[in-house]
């Protein structure tokens, strides 16, 4: 083990708090981890929504320095509101800021009610969306079934309803997607991967949900878009390689072991989601992959400094301790010195002190004892650096 005196940072640094605060209790995604953030879709606004209703843009004036601009709608529809409200057909809405529109175009207004009304910001929609909206299933039912309504809708020529069906699906957690598993359209989700002018944010869903309903047919060809060159950053690469994962499981995982991993050449982002890949088949993959095979392949990471931290929380996560030696190694080495990663070697170090040798991994059977042994050898060289990293980290009692 190596303890220099003086330490570093590096920007993926932010990442390891994140991760870390994770590494004693994950047990499921809440959405789907390739798919951008989660956004608020149509039926859960009308849901949260103590006012609902559709209006016509009527006619809008442009803000100044001194005054706000204002907006008119006209209400064509009430879609929802309390007992005491009055609004009706008809009423004029007027909005407090300049929001462009054609006369009739029809908007979805949301308000909720405090001491006044407050209105969201409108929804501009067509014709066929106002359909899909009203025909969507109430929030109130399961999942799964209210996925089967959506799922009718994914690529849907009216963009605002192709947005919105894609909202649905990449805010269920999987449990509530796996079930459609025979019902998901393969032949489309091969030709949308395929099609350069789908939106680059449905990449990772729809190589996810490929790997639900695929065939042998469609493995050559996952396996031939995660094997293309790439330097720059490819999003949803990574739910790609998931839905490719588990239809192929560890000969698959074979492949990305090679490509992404043991190839130093491969860009940290490609190997950045073949990671993410790996920790999803561990959450989600029903045993189509081992876990000591993931593991493997999780260590196989430890080789690339830029990615340590991360790897290091995923293998405390994963409750590896078979490098607990080479971690110890890695304190202060080379490439590793940087305060990152010297945190997540201690946090590691800090989970293993509690781990009871009848539940020790690997063959070392005394982790415990070894794990407080080192943390006590680093409360004296590099006191600094370990109260740091238990400053947030609250170990379970």
């Amino acid at each position: 083990m190596n303890v220099p005196k003086r330490t570093g940072t590096r920007c993926s640094g932010i990442f390891i708090l994140c991760s870390l605060l994770l590494v004693l209790n994950i047990t499921t995604l809440e959405a789907c981890p390739f798919c951008p953030g989660p956004s608020t879709t149509l039926s859960r606004q009308l849901e949260l929504a103590d006012v609902a209703i559709l209006g016509q843009w009527s006619s809008a004036k442009l803000g100044t320095l001194q005054k706000t601009g204002q907006t008119s709608f006209v209400i064509s529809e009430v879609l929802h509101q309390p007992r005491k409200s009055t609004l009706k057909v008809g009423d004029q809405i007027i909005l407090s800021r300049h929001y462009a529109g054609k006369p009739d175009q029809q908007f979805f207004l949301t308000g909720a009610r405090g001491i006044s009304l407050h209105w969201n910001e409108p929804v501009a929609m067509t014709s066929a969306s106002i359909v899909y909206l009203k025909q969507a299933p109430s929030q109130k039912m399961e999942t799964s079934h209210r996925l089967r309504y959506f799922l009718n809708y994914l690529e849907h020529p009216d963009t605002i309803i192709a947005n919105d069906a894609f909202a649905e699906f990449a805010n269920a957690p999987f449990e509530a997607v796996t079930p459609l598993a025979e019902e998901l359209p393969r032949e489309k989700l091969h030709s949308w991967l395929e099609n350069e002018n789908t939106p680059v944010p449905r990449l990772g869903l729809y190589g996810l949900l490929l790997g639900l309903c695929g065939q042998e047919s469609d493995i050559l060809f996952m396996e031939a878009k995660i094997l293309e060159p790439a330097q720059e950053i490819r999003m949803g690469i990574g739910g790609l390689m998931s839905g490719y994962l588990m239809l192929t499981g560890s000969a698959g995982l074979d492949k990305i072991d090679k490509s992404k991993f043991r190839d130093k050449t491969a860009a940290f982002s490609e190997t950045f989601a073949a990671m993410q890949a790996l920790s999803f088949m561990w959450t989600f993959g029903e045993d189509k992959i081992e876990k000591r095979r993931l593991n493997q392949s999780m260590r196989l990471l430890l080789e690339r400094p830029e990615l340590a931290d991360l790897v290091i929380a995923n293998l405390a996560r994963w409750e590896d301790w078979t490098v607990m030696d080479h971690l110890a190694e890695l304190y202060g080495a080379k490439d590793y010195d940087v305060r990152s990663v010297k945190k997540a070697i201690i946090r590691y170090f800090l989970v293993a002190s509690l781990v009871p040798p009848t539940k020790a991994g690997g063959n070392d059977v005394e982790t415990s004892r070894k794990a407080k042994q080192f943390l006590e050898l680093l409360r004296l060289t590099d006191p600094q650096t370990i109260q740091s990293a238990e400053r947030f980290f609250q170990l379970p009692r």
